[in-house]
C-alpha cells in the first residue's frame, strides 16, 4: 500500500531539505587575486661626482734618524725625556769629553810648533835667495833651504788637518738633535762605554709632522688614470688641480677625513708585482692623530664624471651574476637589471651602465617586489642628501614625474 508524502513525516522533511540545497549548488567558489605589493620606487639622482679611486697604505714619518755615538768614551750625561718632542740642535747626549778635549790641546800645540819651523826655514829659505844672487851661496845650499821651506809648510798643513780632526771627535761628544720630532727611548745608560769598535745606537728621532702614506696602484689603474688625464688635457676640466688631492681615513675612522697631496710616483711599474710606488704627504700637528706604521685608507680623485646617476646602496641586491637593481616599468612589473656600479658618495651608489635617468628604482620594499610581478609603486621623495651636495662641483638635481598609469 502506497503512503502519500503528506503522511510521512520523514519524506517531508527529506525532500525540504533537498530542495533547499538546490539554490546553492549553483554558485562556485572562484580565486580572487591579492592586490599588487607596495613598493617605494625613486628614479636616480643625477648630478655631477667626483671620480675616485680606492686604495690601501701604510704610513711612515718624513725623516727618520738613529742617533750614534761617533767616538768611544763613557756617556756622561742625557739630557732628554724618553719619548718626549724634541727640536733641531737640542742636546741629547754627552760622552766624556776629556780626552778629545786634551788630543785637540796637543793638535793645536803641534801645530804651533810645526808654524814655528816654517817661519824659520821661511828665513833660510829667503836668506840663500840673497846670497845665490850674489854668488855667496851655491845651488845646492838654495835647494836645501827650499826643500826644508817646502817641507815645513807640508807640515803645518798636516798639523792643521790633525788639529781640525781633533776638534771633530771633541765635537762629536756633544750629541744634538740633527731633526726635530719625537724621541723614542734611550737606548744607553749613562756610564756605559759606547762607541767602543762600532757606532754604538743610543736612540731614535722620527719626525711626525707631516707625514707620509704610501699605497701602490695596479698597472690597469694607472692606465685608467692616464687615459682619463688624457681626456682631461682635451676638455680642459675646471676641477682639476693644481696638486693631486689625497684623502685618508684610519681604521675606526668614517670617510676620509684627514687630507694631503700627492708628491711622488716612483719611476715605472715593477715588473715583479705590476704595481707601482706612490705617496702622498699630510699635515700632522700635535697631538699625532697619525703614526708611522698604521694601516690606513686612501681615495685618489681621476676626474669629474659629470650627470652621473646615483641611488641609495641599499636598492643594490647582488647575486652570482654581481650587482643588480629592481627596476619598475611603466605597466608597474619589475625587472631585473644588472649594473655597472662606481664609487660609494655618502650612501649613494654611483651606477655607471645598466640604469636610464628616467627609470624608477625600486629603494623600499625590495623583499616584495619579484621580477615579473606587479607592484603598486609610490614616489619616494627626491633630493640628495646634505653630503652629497656638498661635493665638489655639484649639479642641480633633475626633477622627476609620476609613475605611468598602466
Amino acid at each position: 500500500m502506497q503512503v502519500p508524502a503528506s503522511k510521512n513525516p520523514h519524506l517531508v522533511l527529506f525532500l525540504l531539505f533537498f530542495l533547499g540545497l538546490l539554490p546553492g549548488c549553483g554558485e562556485r567558489n572562484q580565486y580572487v587575486e591579492p592586490p599588487p605589493p607596495g613598493v617605494t620606487v625613486s628614479k636616480p639622482l643625477q648630478m655631477d661626482v667626483v671620480d675616485y679611486l680606492e686604495f690601501t697604505g701604510t704610513t711612515q714619518s718624513v725623516d727618520t734618524v738613529d742617533i750614534r755615538a761617533r767616538v768611544q768614551g763613557f756617556l756622561q750625561n742625557v739630557f732628554f725625556k724618553d719619548g718626549a718632542n724634541v727640536n733641531k740642535d737640542d742636546l741629547l747626549y754627552i760622552i766624556d769629553p776629556r780626552t778629545y778635549q786634551a788630543a785637540v790641546d796637543k793638535a793645536r800645540a803641534d801645530l804651533d810648533n810645526r808654524r814655528a819651523q816654517l817661519e824659520k826655514t821661511e828665513i833660510e829659505y829667503q836668506r840663500n835667495v840673497r846670497l845665490y844672487k850674489e854668488n855667496a851661496a851655491s845651488q845646492r845650499d838654495l835647494d836645501n833651504s827650499k826643500a826644508n821651506r817646502d817641507s815645513a809648510k807640508a807640515a803645518v798643513a798636516a798639523a792643521t788637518a790633525a788639529l781640525e780632526e781633533a776638534q771633530i771627535n771633541l765635537g762629536y761628544t756633544t750629541i744634538r738633535a740633527p731633526i726635530k720630532g719625537r724621541i723614542g727611548r734611550s737606548l744607553v745608560d749613562v756610564g756605559n762605554l759606547v762607541g767602543a769598535g762600532e757606532y754604538t745606537l743610543l736612540a731614535t728621532i722620527k719626525d711626525y709632522d707631516p707625514i707620509y702614506a704610501f699605497f701602490t696602484i695596479s698597472e690597469r689603474e694607472l692606465l685608467r688614470i692616464m687615459k682619463r688625464q688624457r681626456e682631461e688635457d682635451k676638455i680642459k676640466d675646471e676641477y682639476r688641480p693644481e696638486l693631486i688631492p689625497v684623502e685618508l681615513g684610519l681604521s675606526n675612522e668614517s670617510g676620509y677625513p684627514h687630507k694631503g697631496t700627492l708628491d711622488f710616483a716612483d719611476l715605472g711599474v715593477d715588473p715583479s708585482t705590476g704595481t707601482i710606488l706612490m705617496r702622498g704627504i699630510f699635515p700632522n700637528p700635535d697631538p699625532y692623530v697619525l703614526l708611522p706604521g698604521l694601516f690606513v685608507r686612501l681615495r685618489l680623485p681621476i676626474g669629474l664624471v659629470r650627470d652621473a646617476l646615483l641611488v641609495t646602496d641599499r636598492a643594490l641586491g647582488a647575486d652570482q651574476q654581481g650587482k643588480y637593481l629592481l627596476v619598475v616599468n611603466q605597466d608597474h612589473v619589475v625587472e631585473y637589471r644588472p649594473v655597472k656600479t662606481g664609487p660609494l658618495v655618502n650612501g649613494m651608489r654611483v651606477i655607471e651602465e645598466g640604469l636610464k635617468a628616467d627609470e624608477w628604482v625600486v629603494v623600499n620594499g625590495i623583499q616584495r617586489a619579484r621580477p615579473g610581478a606587479r607592484v603598486n609603486p609610490t614616489q619616494a621623495e627626491q633630493g640628495a642628501p646634505a653630503a652629497v651636495q656638498s661635493q665638489p662641483n655639484p649639479a642641480r638635481n633633475k626633477p622627476a614625474g609620476t609613475p605611468a598609469k598602466p
